[in-house]
């Protein structure tokens, strides 16, 4: 099934909903707008409840909606956050009235310095690095956090490569509940620090993200009342990533930019920034037109781009080898429908070395003063690529987005970087070293 066929029919009715509904013992509006979970393969709709497997196909589950009329000035009257949003998330109308985070509304980075050194003629950066636990993964959690409490789990968890574990300690707290965080044994120190000053529950697991996501699947399966986030969650905790779609529409003054480049780990982001516009689109928010997607992958772990390059629909697993642990997720949960995407806009999926990751890091620091993990090396990286290949119109209105804070993967460059020179403090010492 392609990807534009997974985009859900909105209805801009205030109509009752004919869909599932709810499942049993779940308040009334516990999910807003949301009318069911729709299969992405066969169309098949389940009540709004901890599942995420079609019981018919064992398809992936999505949000479907019956949403209202949404306007433009109710949406900028809202909180400088996600839940400006509300009304096209699954969450209740009094979100706000419970403990969280508040992610979201990040800046958007209008990045000359990053463009002439690129080539393209018009270049943001939509910089998510700034949310509260410096990356993107604030958003899906902030929708994750809020299915756990309506679904009344006892226990916040996930399995991670770094970030959303960094996200769910904090939210957990934030929300006074018992969290458990999963991560592969070899991340990135700081990374672990980060989850661990939040929660006394951080598992290191031997083995690769791959091995920690099986893990979470059977803790799911055994344990009451676990709300693993990207597990039996994992339909509304994917949907805050749309808010990343609706924030650059509406910074960009409610329009939508000609290209977006987006870091490919379990492909997740990058469709639901396709189905923010779609929706956008839909209700009359922004005026349709044509832009394309393209995906960013690191080749140490590039499942994505090799199928893509090799014009097959099947994603083949590999063994993660790359800096760029935040993408190291061998077989992507979204992979084929990152390639439906990609195909359907005329964009594409693209890979770099490691040694171009650090560069990509380096580049954007030193142009628009922003330090980036891995994984926004690796965006900015390929955007490079795609402009010298041709694959992307350097003419064109181009986005890219930044996923998280370099600060959190000092070990990509700390060997890259450093004192120009070390000298006396002496005026003569500084002029024999040619810097001024």
């Amino acid at each position: 099934m392609s990807a534009a066929s997974t985009i859900e029919s909105i209805e801009t009715t205030t109509e009752v909903s004919t869909g599932p509904g709810t499942a049993p013992g779940v308040r009334e509006g516990a999910f807003g707008n949301a009318r069911s979970l729709l299969c992405r393969e066969c169309g098949h709709e389940v009540e709004l409840g901890p599942s995420y497997a079609c019981p018919e196909c064992f398809g992936p589950l999505e949000v479907a909606y019956d949403f209202p009329a949404v306007t433009r000035e109710e949406i900028e009257g809202g909180p400088r956050n996600i839940w400006r949003y509300k009304a096209l998330l699954p969450v209740p109308t009094d979100i706000e009235e419970s403990p969280n985070t508040e992610p979201g509304f990040t800046r958007l980075l209008e990045a000359g310095n990053l463009g002439r050194a690129l080539g393209i003629s018009k270049l943001w950066v939509k910089d998510d690095s700034t949310n509260p636990t410096n990356s993107f993964k604030d958003r899906v959690v902030a929708c994750a956090l809020s299915a756990a409490r309506e679904l009344d789990a006892k226990v916040f968890a996930c399995p991670s490569t770094g970030n959303l574990a960094n996200a769910v300690a904090a939210a957990g707290a934030r929300a006074g509940m018992k969290t458990v965080v999963f991560i592969p044994s070899n991340l990135e120190k700081p990374k672990q620090v980060n989850s661990a000053v939040y929660t006394d529950s951080l598992v290191a697991v031997e083995g690769n993200y791959d091995d920690v996501n099986k893990l979470a699947q059977e803790i799911a399966a055994e344990e009451e009342g676990w709300a693993f986030v990207n597990v039996n969650v994992r339909p509304f905790y994917a949907e805050g990533s749309k808010t990343l779609g609706y924030e650059i529409a509406e910074q960009l003054g409610w329009r939508l930019p000609d290209q977006v480049v987006i870091p490919v780990a379990s492909g997740s982001q990058l469709t639901k920034v396709h189905k923010a516009f779609q929706e956008l689109i839909k209700l009359g928010l922004v005026e349709e037109k044509p832009y394309k997607i393209f995906g960013a992958q690191a080749n140490g772990c590039s499942p994505v781009s090799t199928a893509y390059k090799a014009g097959v629909d099947a994603i083949r697993p590999v063994k993660p080898d790359t800096i760029a642990k935040s993408l190291a997720i061998g077989n992507p949960a979204d992979g084929i429908y990152v390639l439906d995407i990609a195909r359907e806009t005329g964009g594409a999926v693209e890979d770099v070395t490691d040694d171009e990751v650090r560069e990509g890091i380096l580049l954007l620091a030193r142009s628009e003063g922003v330090f980036t993990e891995t994984a926004g090396g690796t965006t900015v990286a390929v955007t490079r690529k795609l402009v010298q290949t041709g694959q992307l119109d350097p003419e064109a209105e181009t986005v890219i987005i930044n996923t998280g804070m370099g600060l959190k993967t000092l070990d990509a460059v700390s060997d890259q970087v450093g004192p120009a020179a070390t000298i006396k403090a002496s005026y003569s010492a500084f002029v024999g070293t040619g810097i001024a």
